[in-house]
Formats: structure tokens, C-alpha cells, sequence
């Protein structure tokens, strides 16, 4: 799955780590995320998250 890691970040914003699947997806849709990121949450194993970069890191291996 492509998405932009910038736009990713930005739907990221806000997230108190650690953070359950369900509080990363419930902030990424209040910030307006695009199509393409919040389908790529939505495809994230639910554990729990310790940093934004533990999301990018999982998003990126969904590609």
C-alpha cells in the first residue's frame, strides 16, 4: 500500500503512544485523513502502538 509518510504523519497528530489500533484509526478519521491512509489503518494488526513510528513501520508492511 502506497501512502504518503508525511500525510500519514499528519493523520497521526494528536495520538497519546501508546495507543490501541481503534484510538490511532478514531484520530487519523478526526484529522481528515484520506482514503488511502485510513484504509491502510484500518488494516493494522490490533496491538498496541508505542510511537508513530511503529504505525509507519507496520503500514509499510502491508505494501
Amino acid at each position: 500500500m502506497d501512502v504518503n509518510p508525511i500525510e500519514m504523519q499528519k493523520a497521526l497528530g494528536g495520538v497519546n503512544y501508546p495507543a490501541s489500533k481503534e484510538e490511532i484509526v478514531d484520530q487519523a478519521s478526526k484529522h481528515g485523513a484520506g482514503k488511502d491512509i485510513m484504509s491502510a489503518l484500518d488494516s493494522l494488526p490490533s496491538k498496541r502502538y508505542d510511537s508513530p513510528a511503529a504505525v509507519s513501520k507496520e503500514v509499510g508492511k502491508e505494501s
